[in-house]
């Protein structure tokens, strides 16, 4: 898994970056995700209910921005709940394992 995140976004902490800013940029509810797309991994985020199944892509990783993920502990303070789930929340085994 790291040498497929290295070789797509130059390092994990460029990943987590990405997936980051990918996460603080969706407008309203929705979705940032680290997908594989034919064995090679790529950021998407998805707006509302939408996935990136329907997309032909496979889920690795996601983050929820939909407000009822974070308001009660991060109020309006998106960047401050995708930074936790980011550093404390995201199981990179599991989706290791999804990747194969």
């Amino acid at each position: 898994m790291k040498q497929k995140i290295e070789a797509a976004f130059g390092s994990v902490d460029a990943c987590k970056k990405e997936l980051s800013a990918a996460a603080v940029a969706q407008f309203g509810s929705g979705w940032a995700w680290l997908v594989s797309d034919g064995g090679k991994l790529k950021i998407v985020k998805t707006a509302n209910a939408e996935t990136p199944i329907t997309q032909g892509l496979k889920p690795l990783v996601t983050i929820d921005v939909w407000e009822h993920a974070y308001y009660l502990d991060y109020q309006n303070k998106r960047a401050d709940h995708v930074n936790a789930v980011l550093e404390k929340l995201i199981n990179w085994e599991f989706a290791e394992k999804n990747l194969a």
